[in-house]
């Protein structure tokens, strides 16, 4: 057996909330056979297995009873390509903004709308992760993924993933499915998406008047750095509330009430409300209950300032949701996995 599993380990250096809690068995995969040495000891030892990755989308309430695994298989490479696309693969455990940075030294545009986002290559289709009018969708080829019941390997293609605002087929169906690597369909020449946000104006700033992705992605990371704390100085999960989709009637009425609303019409005739702006309009950028906090700069964030526990950044976030559904009729819907 070459995994190696240690007990009773901290899961605080795990999340990047930086929330004390331990494991009952803690192991990393490297490749494959890891993965499947783990799913074999966890059944042999009749414990639940959570598998993780960067930890950026996880808050921990407790001690886990369980075999907790952290995806650490690295690799990237081009698999295929022509003179306008190639086609990029890279393992699960790949950090997410270093990958995009090696796409982009490559030459390679598509994903530079969502440089400088925590988390890993595997975490990404799991919520169909988005940022600046680009979400993993729109550059998705394909992926592996190991089902845990019966250890088969399964090729899935957009279609399959059932891809949505912040969800897929692995968020509706946890625990069937392992992600393995991730591939992406990316383009030789640019198609820059510029209008979402303030990522013209940054780029005006930053004196460039003809964008390369490379840019762009610097704008964006900038933009991203200024609004969202670092979780190694400060720890969080980045947006803890989706943005809610509320039906066209209920956006007119908030719009009717506030003028200044920041809402986005949806092609489906319901409207995007910016989760962010509820909240600060709620009076919660800022607040503090002991170390549990929404950071002053982006209401959108709670924020760990030290010793909190899970369960005081939940009960915290609970509480914004029952505020803002009591004062705009609007339920917010909470992003990072909780165990």
């Amino acid at each position: 057996m070459s995994l190696s599993v240690l007990a009773n380990v901290s899961l605080k250096p795990y999340n990047s909330f930086g929330v004390e809690a331990r494991a009952e068995a803690f192991a990393e995969a490297h490749d494959d056979n890891d993965v499947r040495e783990a799913l074999a000891l966890a059944r042999q030892r009749e414990l639940p297995l959570l598998v993780i990755g960067g930890g950026s989308n996880l808050l921990l309430t407790g001690d886990i009873h369980a075999l907790v695994v952290r995806m650490a298989s690295r690799g990237k490479r081009i698999s295929s390509e022509d003179c306008q696309h190639a086609v990029v693969e890279a393992e699960a455990g790949e950090p997410w903004h270093p990958f995009v940075q090696w796409t982009l030294e490559n030459g390679l545009c598509g994903l530079q709308n969502l440089s400088l986002i925590p988390g890993t290559v595997g975490a990404a289709p799991m919520q169909n992760i988005g940022a600046y009018g680009v979400e993993i969708k729109d550059v998705f080829s394909g992926l592996t993924a190991l089902h845990r019941e019966t250890g088969e390997l399964h090729e899935f293609s957009g279609e399959e993933c059932a891809f949505g605002y912040r969800d897929s087929i692995f968020k509706q169906q946890p625990g069937r499915w392992l992600i393995l690597r991730v591939r992406f369909r990316l383009a030789y020449s640019a198609d820059l998406k510029l209008d979402y946000g303030p990522v013209r104006q940054r780029l005006e700033q930053m004196g460039v008047s003809k964008p390369s992705p490379l840019d762009v992605s610097r704008a964006i990371s900038s933009i991203r750095a200024e609004k969202l704390p670092d979780p190694a100085v400060l720890g969080n999960a980045g947006s803890f509330f989706k943005n809610p989709l509320v039906c066209a009637e209920l956006a007119k009425q908030l719009r009717e009430a506030y003028t200044d609303l920041v809402a986005y019409p949806q092609p489906d005739g319901k409207v995007k409300l910016a989760a962010g702006w509820l909240i600060e309009r709620a009076g919660w950028k800022g607040f503090r209950d002991g170390d549990a906090g929404v950071h002053a700069l982006q209401a959108l964030v709670l924020v760990n300032h030290g010793h909190a526990t899970g369960l005081q950044l939940l009960d915290l976030a609970q509480r914004i949701q029952a505020d803002i559904a009591n004062r705009f009729g609007v339920e917010l819907e909470m992003e990072p996995n909780r165990y």
